[in-house]
């Protein structure tokens, strides 16, 4: 069979679909959980904001004046779509040598970690996150710029993908 013959490209194509499904990173976004605290939040701020603004003026200045309480409650109903939306962005995969963190709404970003240039990786979780079982993974690098954390994650994911990153990132480094 000669090179570039007609029955030679039906199997170059097949052989590119499989490297592409190869090279296509698998995505795992983030549990529901870190969205409902995200929520919560917003509510108690918001909510509180909105009683102060409308409440106390009601009470002191006038009826008319508790409609100060609707901007507030406006922003909560906006709030409340667009952390879903948020949410919804934040992904990551895990590749053979580098992380990728994808994140954003209007500007999507994504940020790629090779594990070679990982220095530290942290599992933090604050007092309203761990009442919510959530944790939070932070990667350093020699650049200071990087910002990748990977927020709200189940604790044992967080830790499973700390002690991962720190292999990979230990077993990469020695080859440099």
């Amino acid at each position: 069979m000669e090179t570039g013959s007609p029955d030679d490209a039906g199997t170059a194509g097949a052989t590119d679909a499989v490297v592409r499904a190869r090279e296509e990173p698998v995505w795992t976004g983030l549990p529901p959980g870190l969205l409902r605290m995200r929520r919560l939040l917003l509510v108690v701020w918001l909510g509180l904001l909105a009683l102060a603004a409308g409440l106390l003026p009601g009470l002191f200045l006038g009826p008319l004046w508790a409609t100060l309480a609707l901007p507030p409650l406006a922003v909560l109903g906006w709030g409340w779509v667009m952390l879903e939306r948020n949410w919804r962005s934040w992904r990551y995969a895990e590749r053979a040598d580098d992380l990728l963190i994808s994140r954003g709404v209007l500007w999507r970003e994504e940020t790629v970690v090779p594990y070679g240039r990982m220095q530290l990786v942290e599992v933090t979780s604050g007092p309203v996150e761990r009442h919510f079982g959530l944790a939070s993974v932070q990667l350093h690098t020699a650049a200071a710029a990087t910002d990748a954390t990977i927020p709200g994650l189940d604790p044992a994911e967080a830790e499973r993908l700390r002690d991962r990153l720190t292999e990979l990132g230990e077993a990469r480094s020695a080859g440099l």
